[in-house]
C-alpha cells in the first residue's frame, strides 16, 4: 500500500474544503439550520411527538442523513471529475498508484468533510433541542458507513459525467428527493399498508432508520437489517469502482 500517494491526494482535497469554507462547511449548516426551523416550528406545532420522541428531535438524525448524504456524493463526485475535466487524471493513471489507493484517498477526504459537517450539525441540534444520543458507536458507525458509502457512488458518478449538468444530475433529481421519501421527516409506519411497502425499496430509509434508531431506539427497521444493507451497498460500490479501473470506463479515452 502506497501511503504517501494516498496521503498526497487525501490532503490535497482536505486543501479545498479550506479554500472553499463558505460553500463546503457554512452553507450546508445553514441551509439544515432552516429546514430545522421551518420543519420543527411549522409541523412539530401540529405533530407534538412520534413514537414518543418530541418531534425537533425525531427530525435531527434525519436532517444530519440529509446533509450527510448530498455533500458526500457532491464533494467526491466534484473531486474526481475535475481533474478529469482538466487532464491531470491521466498523471495520476500512469503514476504508480492503484486503483485502492486512488479511491481511498478521493474517497476518504470526501467522507471526512462530510463526516466533519455531519458532526457540526449534530453540535448545532443541541442549541435547538434537548437530546441524548442511546448508542454512540452505533451512530459514529452509521455515520461513516453512510459518508464512505455516498463518497463512493459519487466517485462513480465523477466519472460517469461529461458534462457539469451530468455531475448534479444524481445528487438534485434522484438523491434529494429519495432522502425527503425515505423517513427524513416522519416514521414510514405513519404511511398506508402499501405505501410502507413501497417505501421499503428506498435503500435510504435503511440509512435513516439505523441512524435513528442510535439515537432513540427507534426504527422503522431492524438495525441488523439496516447495518447489513449499507455493507451490501458499499459492496455493490467498490465493485463498480473495481470494474471502473479494470476496463478504462471513461478514464482512458
Amino acid at each position: 500500500m502506497n501511503h504517501r500517494a494516498i496521503w498526497a491526494i487525501y490532503k490535497f482535497e482536505m486543501a479545498r474544503t479550506g479554500r472553499t469554507l463558505l460553500q463546503s462547511v457554512v452553507s450546508p449548516v445553514v441551509s439544515t439550520s432552516l429546514y430545522f426551523v421551518v420543519f420543527g416550528a411549522a409541523i412539530g406545532s401540529r405533530i407534538t411527538e412520534i413514537n414518543g420522541i418530541a418531534y425537533g428531535a425525531f427530525i435531527v438524525p434525519g436532517l444530519i442523513m440529509l446533509t450527510l448524504l448530498t455533500q458526500s456524493t457532491m464533494n467526491a463526485s466534484f473531486g474526481i471529475y475535475f481533474p478529469r475535466f482538466i487532464g491531470t487524471i491521466y498523471e495520476l493513471l500512469s503514476a504508480p498508484v492503484s486503483f485502492l489507493e486512488i479511491v481511498t484517498g478521493y474517497v476518504g477526504a470526501a467522507a471526512t468533510k462530510s463526516i466533519i459537517l455531519g458532526l457540526i450539525i449534530l453540535a448545532t441540534s443541541w442549541l435547538f433541542v434537548p437530546m441524548q444520543i442511546a448508542h454512540p458507536f452505533w451512530m459514529l458507525a452509521f455515520l461513516v458507513l453512510t459518508a464512505v458509502n455516498f463518497s463512493l457512488l459519487g466517485f462513480i458518478i465523477g466519472i460517469w459525467a461529461d458534462s457539469f449538468e451530468k455531475l448534479q444530475t444524481v445528487p438534485l433529481l434522484i438523491i434529494t428527493p429519495l432522502t425527503f421519501l425515505g423517513g427524513t421527516f416522519y416514521s414510514i409506519d405513519l404511511l398506508p399498508g402499501i405505501w410502507q411497502k413501497i417505501a421499503l425499496l428506498n435503500p435510504i430509509v435503511y440509512l435513516v432508520s439505523g441512524f435513528r434508531w442510535s439515537f432513540f431506539e427507534v426504527a422503522d427497521v431492524h438495525i441488523g437489517i439496516s447495518a447489513a444493507a449499507a455493507l451490501f451497498f458499499m459492496g455493490l460500490c467498490l465493485a463498480i469502482t473495481w470494474w471502473i479501473f479494470k476496463t478504462g470506463y471513461r478514464l482512458k479515452n
